[in-house]
Parts: structure tokens; C-alpha cells; sequence
């Protein structure tokens, strides 16, 4: 039998890093962390929300809020629209078709893993 690798401390194990599965079953990593999931849920729910509304809606911050929207908007899963109403700065977010099929893929892969632990 292998050693079992400890930290520097030499107390607990440390268990190796592991590469995420790619494939039909694997899920979108994307989507799966929790503020993208709220984002593209919401806009699943809403033909269109604003940068405040989705601010609001998921209890984040103006930061936190930006850099999940960017990432999903260079996936092609929300698309933004920028205006301004004066001098004031508006993004207009929604949920664009390849989302849209991402979250159901998503969806359905969660329900059968739900179905396969009853």
C-alpha cells in the first residue's frame, strides 16, 4: 500500500487535486456555482433585468454581481445591453438561447443525479 501524503504540519491527509469530467454527464461548471445559477435562473424567469434589479434580487454586491455576468456573457449564455438615461450608466441583461439550453442541460442533470439517490 501507498503513503498517504500530509501537509507540511504533518497532520492531515492531503488529498490530491482532481480533474473535473468532461463529457455529456459532466456538469456545467459554469453554471453551477451559486451567483451564475441565480443570475441565469432569474433571467430565465424575467424576459429582461437591469444590473439593480438582478443586484437586489440575488443580495450581492455591484462587484461580485459584475464579474459573474461578465463571465456568463463572454459564455454566450446572458446577453447585456448597455444605454444611458443621462449621464447615468443602464445594463439591461437577458437569458439568450444558448443559456437557456445550458440551464435546462443543467437542470435535467441535476434532477437524474436527484433520481439516482432515491
Amino acid at each position: 500500500m501507498g503513503k498517504t501524503a500530509r501537509n507540511p504540519a504533518g497532520h492531515s491527509p492531503v488529498v490530491p487535486k482532481t480533474t473535473v469530467a468532461k463529457g455529456p454527464l459532466a456538469l456545467d461548471r459554469l453554471i453551477h456555482e451559486r451567483l451564475r445559477l441565480g443570475i441565469v435562473s432569474a433571467l430565465a424567469a424575467n424576459e429582461r433585468l437591469t444590473f439593480n434589479e438582478l443586484k437586489r434580487l440575488l443580495q450581492t454586491t455591484d462587484g461580485n454581481l459584475s464579474v459573474h455576468a461578465r463571465k456568463l456573457e463572454e459564455a454566450n449564455y446572458v446577453a447585456c445591453e448597455k444605454t444611458f438615461a443621462g449621464r447615468v450608466p443602464r445594463s439591461v441583461y437577458r437569458l439568450t438561447a444558448s443559456g437557456r439550453r445550458a440551464l435546462d442541460k443543467y437542470l435535467a442533470h441535476m434532477e437524474a443525479i436527484i433520481q439516482a439517490m432515491k
